[in-house]
């Protein structure tokens, strides 16, 4: 989504509970799911100025005079080593262009290296906030921290607010929306609204499966058999995931006591 949906979307929530009309529960904030949204949004915003900072010394590279790119033929192009290099690069009297590339790799490989390492710091903050909120996400096949940390933040600290695995699918925009007509049925097209981040990450975990996983490549298999396209195959195994996770956040009657 876009900002600008964002902010209509926004809007049309605070008029509905306005008016009165709204009566779906709120996502508290209290939390680890609210804790695992915050360092998300540093963590997104570290890798990002990475690749920045890798593209902008890549572009550099291809316009830089032949001695400079000489010394750096030989690297391989995986990033860290090619990194390592430029930001061992001495430093020179800034007498000419050559002189002031040099600082200016040097200066962007050693803040990538900075980025690096936050990026890896937060990545391992999240995953411990989400071992210690919710393990059990991580038990099924294709679901990794990054998954379960995207259902979290959606879900909220409250996940019991979400009634059924159809309002689930639906918050992630998984739910099919059915488009037959008079002379047509049983046809369903995509759900583009919901959660794109979250509908995002089930299609990470089902593709990981439909790869890896032998129960899904031979559904895949029966399905493709019987005449069901990929994207219609993607969509079922997505709903199915989706009522996974529904069954795996619902808060059990031990931990509903000890809260209440």
């Amino acid at each position: 989504m876009n900002g600008k949906s964002d902010t209509l979307d926004a809007e049309n929530a605070a008029r509905a509970v306005l008016a009165g009309f709204a009566t779906a529960t709120p996502t508290s904030a209290d939390g680890e799911a609210e804790m695992i949204r915050q360092l998300k949004i540093a963590h997104g915003q570290a890798v990002e100025q990475r690749t920045a900072a890798m593209v902008t010394m890549k572009a550099l590279l291809v316009h830089a005079p032949d001695p400079l790119r000489d010394e750096t033929a030989g690297k391989t192009q995986i990033e860290p080593p090619r990194v390592r290099y430029l930001a061992a690069l001495r430093p020179r009297q800034m007498e000419g262009p050559q002189d002031t590339l040099r600082h200016a790799l040097r200066t962007l490989a050693k803040r990538w290296q900075y980025l690096d390492a936050e990026a890896k710091d937060l990545t391992r903050m999240i995953a411990d906030l989400v071992h210690r909120a919710a393990p059990q996400l991580l038990e099924p096949f294709g679901i990794g921290v990054d998954t379960a940390a995207e259902i979290l933040v959606v879900t909220g600290d409250n996940p019991e607010r979400i009634k059924s695995e159809a309002a689930l699918a639906k918050l992630a925009g998984i739910a099919p929306v059915p488009t037959g007509s008079g002379t047509t049925s049983g046809r369903h097209r995509i759900n583009h609204g919901g959660h794109r981040q979250l509908n995002a990450a089930i299609y990470r975990a089902v593709i990981v499966r439909m790869r890896f996983h032998q129960p899904t490549i031979d559904c895949v298999a029966r399905r493709t058999a019987e005449g069901k396209t990929k994207r219609e195959i993607i969509r079922c195994l997505k709903r199915y995931v989706i009522r996974e996770v529904y069954h795996l956040i619902r808060p059990t009657p031990r931990t509903t006591a000890a809260a209440s």
